[in-house]
């Protein structure tokens, strides 16, 4: 359909592309252009560099694009540039272009941060601000420099290794720490040149239903973890997990040589490992993995490519939390090599009677305060069944932050999940949890455990966790600022 100036009158002609104010910026973005077309229209008021374009055979217009009449015999244009360093000039392009051409994409300059939110009021598509471009592309070219120098010193330092190598999972392992542990088995046997034996160690349990099947159906090797495998191993690396005894069943004082980890809290200072990498902007540890592999041009094969492309799309839940643009392209990068039947299989398993009847005792205890719900599912055998009550109760409506609690046979176990964007719910349970327990996590997702110490042999588990439940959950309700008097909002 034709594009109708105010008159209504169509305008037939087009334009790939049309440029106002060609300055140093808009000259480099012509520049690039001319890569693809020469079907450009440029606009600037400036009689003699409108000269110089047109003897260079640009089609170029003097005009002062702030004038109402700029876009006079204009051709409609696909996509407009304003990228004059005149801020009420591009405002009123804006305006102009958007009146008289709507179905134009309109990218404009922003002469400074504060124009912003009024330049994208009046219509623009795109506002580039140079000053944050510019710093968003130092910052990324900085820290994928850091990415290269960090793949290359591990793989220095693995290709130097010969002996056992045992990577330890964080307890109940999942997708995102068991490929993450595959990853650098890979990595160290091609950086070694085979001569490195790795062991992927682990505590607790694969109580999932699809960790279970992901597990099995990729045929993952994995060994309970005991003092006398660890004497067996001459070095140790952590996967997903910030530091030794942080959810996972090292003793504190172990000296580790490797620490690979995603989440933001966790002191791993005290710690003198040889090789250490946490990147909390990344939303899995192995699209960490991943970016190494593709760093060192290490052949990935189909199970591994299984392996990692799942574990991102786990922890990142299927690409719905905290997901940066570096997940999505090393997801990217994995899914041509991987195996898509063996991923229906995992993603399809039926759901176990025990974690149903867990989910139903989560939805039936449920308490809400001030959009934080929480829930007590009594004892569990499954460990497991807890996070996904925790996943399930935060859909509800109304609800920001869900903590579902349980207790197995030895220790009490919480999950958290958190869409509140005011609160890093790790660091609360961090906080809450300081001496008496585990905890971790990041802005979205948080776990703890609880010891039950010389309380295991209590024959009564329910009524074990009633007793020593209210103090600790007194505590995180002060830490983020809610009262449990506060019953005008509870459920």
């Amino acid at each position: 359909m034709p594009e109708t100036n105010p008159k209504g009158s169509p305008t037939t002609a087009t334009t790939e592309y049309l440029i106002l104010g060609c300055g140093s910026i808009g000259y480099n973005v012509l520049s690039e252009l001319l890569k693809e077309t020469a079907d450009i229209v440029i606009i600037d008021k400036d009689e003699h560099k409108v000269q110089d374009l047109r003897d260079q055979k640009y089609e170029a217009l003097v005009r002062d694009i702030g004038e109402p009449d700029m876009l006079r015999e204009v051709p409609a244009p696909r996509v407009a540039f304003i990228l004059a360093s005149d801020e009420k000039g591009n405002l009123a392009a804006v305006r102009s272009i958007k009146n008289r051409y709507p179905s134009a994409y309109v990218i404009v300059r922003a002469v400074d941060s504060g124009t912003v939110d009024l330049l994208t009021a009046v219509g623009a598509d795109e506002v580039l601000y140079p000053q944050e471009v510019f710093a968003k592309k130092a910052v990324h070219h900085a820290r994928k420099l850091q990415s290269s120098r960090q793949a290359r010193r591990l793989y220095d330092l693995l290709s130097g290794w010969r002996g056992t190598l045992g990577i330890v999972s964080h307890t109940n392992p999942d997708p995102d720490t068991i490929s993450s542990a595959m990853a650098l088995c890979a990595l160290g046997k091609a950086a070694s040149k085979g001569n490195l034996n790795c062991r992927i160690l682990y505590d607790g349990k694969i109580g999932h239903q699809e960790n279970r099947a992901f597990v099995n159906l990729l045929d993952i090797r994995m060994e309970r973890i005991t003092p006398d495998i660890l004497r067996e191993c001459d070095y140790l690396a952590i996967v997903d997990s910030p530091a030794p005894g942080v959810n996972n069943a090292l003793p504190k004082e172990s000296h580790v040589n490797i620490i690979i980890d995603h989440h933001q809290n966790g002191d791993i200072a005290k710690n003198s490992a040889d090789f250490v990498d946490k990147r909390p902007d990344m939303g899995a540890t192995a699209s960490l993995m991943t970016q190494y592999l593709r760093e060192l041009d290490i052949p990935v094969d189909s199970i591994i490519a299984t392996a990692l492309f799942y574990g991102i799309m786990a922890d990142t839940r299927c690409f719905r939390r905290n997901t940066t643009p570096q997940d999505l392209t090393l997801a990217a990068f994995l899914l041509p090599l991987t195996e898509s039947e063996l991923l229906e299989k995992i993603t399809s398993q039926s759901v176990s009677q025990e974690t149903l009847e867990v989910l139903g005792n989560a939805i039936k205890n449920r308490r809400i305060l001030s959009g934080y719900l929480f829930s007590n599912v009594g004892y569990v055998r499954n460990r497991d069944a807890i996070p996904q009550a925790a996943e399930l109760l935060i859909q509800l409506e109304g609800v920001n932050t869900s903590l579902v609690y349980g207790i197995t046979d030895n220790l009490i176990a919480f999950s958290a999940r958190n869409k509140d964007v005011r609160l890093n719910i790790g660091q609360a349970m961090e906080e809450a949890f300081e001496g008496i327990g585990d905890a971790g996590g990041h802005s979205a997702m948080a776990a703890a455990t609880i010891p039950l110490t010389v309380f295991s042999l209590a024959r009564n588990k329910d009524e074990l966790l009633d007793l020593v439940i209210d103090p600790i959950l007194r505590k995180f309700m002060h830490i983020v600022g809610i009262e449990e008097e506060a019953t005008g909002n509870e459920i």
